[in-house]
């Protein structure tokens, strides 16, 4: 795992409409860019519609603004054939993310051609936030059929290494995050998973990614079971730091696991809204550093060895969350504030 200490990255969507000049000035600012993903420019870009063209039974309703996947439909378990051939043939290029879909990849990938980086960022959305949330033609989670269960792990994982390949022509290592908000509501009445399930579904995409090259992150911007994902084969664990840092601290063991094989975590330590105007960047920096020395005495009180100064080479910092449902004006300070916290907490 490379040393990153306290790099600035961010999670992907944007409030912006005007792709090209916000990707630009991203480029110029922050250390590990990403592709935008541009939510107020057209529904289609909404994290759980970005991936329906190439999902089989997918719908997009226009009226609605949303994708189901029909599963009634006569052409879909064609539609299933092909998709399993070409799986079965190896071909990433199926999985192509549209441009309709996702102009900002292509954006990306066009200015790094001419500019090419040390790091680049891809984003797939999970497949347990994804199954969870776009339902079937009868309003079912589509995570609940187990025939389609499959069919999203596999899709999300060739999705990613189809990112990958892109960005591996312009960057020398590529970072790829699996977005899981979901997995906020993992453990409740509304989630009905079991642990070794989700694990082994996730090790699954982990494991295709590393094998394509990449080093691989998992984004989540609530409170989850944070042993859980500690627990997977993830390299960078990605949280909300400005609202949930205490809650890492009641994970010692698996983190001091995670730890030795080498993981990293991506604090998300800027508020992606109105609170960003209560914050300096002095204060930020001082509130990860408090939070990271009580994740770490709270360990030691459980007999668990943590170290603060472990994390100066294994943390990068973004925003709490996607800055999808914020102003452009507070987007634009999150990010000033981001670079500008990043440099302080890299001077140590």
């Amino acid at each position: 795992m490379p040393e990153f200490n306290y790099l600035t990255t961010h999670v992907g969507s944007v409030p912006h409409t005007d792709a090209r000049e916000l990707n630009k000035r991203l480029l110029s600012i922050l250390d590990i860019p990403c592709w935008l993903q541009l939510v107020r420019r057209n529904f289609r870009e909404n994290i759980y519609t970005q991936y329906a063209p190439t999902l089989p039974g997918a719908v997009v309703l226009e009226e609605k603004e949303k994708a189901i996947i029909d599963t009634s439909a006569a052409e879909f378990d064609s539609a299933l054939e092909r998709f399993y051939q070409a799986i079965l043939d190896d071909d990433v290029d199926d999985f192509a993310l549209h441009p309709d879909y996702a102009l900002g990849f292509y954006i990306l990938l066009e200015s790094l051609k001419e500019s090419p980086v040390k790091y680049a960022k891809g984003q797939i959305m999970g497949p347990i936030s994804f199954g969870l949330t776009v339902t079937d033609q009868e309003g079912r989670a589509c995570m609940y059929n187990d025939v389609y269960v499959d069919v999203l792990v596999k899709h999300m994982t060739f999705n990613a290494r189809w990112q990958i390949e892109q960005l591996q022509e312009v960057s020398d290592q590529v970072i790829l995050f699996v977005d899981e908000p979901y997995m906020a509501s993992f453990g409740s009445a509304y989630v009905s998973l079991s642990r070794e399930q989700v694990i082994a579904w996730l090790d699954e995409v982990y494991e295709a990614l590393h094998a394509a090259g990449a080093i691989t992150g998992t984004h989540c911007c609530g409170n989850t079971d944070w042993g859980l994902l500690l627990s997977t084969q993830v390299d960078i664990l990605n949280l909300d730091a400005y609202s949930f840092i205490e809650n890492l601290a009641l994970y010692p063991v698996e983190l001091r696991g995670f730890l030795d094989r080498g993981g990293a975590v991506c604090w998300g330590l800027i508020p992606n809204n109105e609170q960003i105007y209560n914050e300096t960047p002095q204060s930020l920096a001082k509130r990860l550093r408090d939070g990271i020395s009580q994740i770490c005495e709270k360990a030691a009180r459980r007999g668990v060895t943590i170290r603060p100064d472990e994390f100066a080479s294994r943390s990068l910092i973004a925003p709490a969350c996607g800055l999808g449902p914020a102003s452009v004006e507070i987007a634009d300070c999150v990010f000033e504030v981001l670079v500008e916290t990043g440099a302080i907490l890299n001077k140590g």
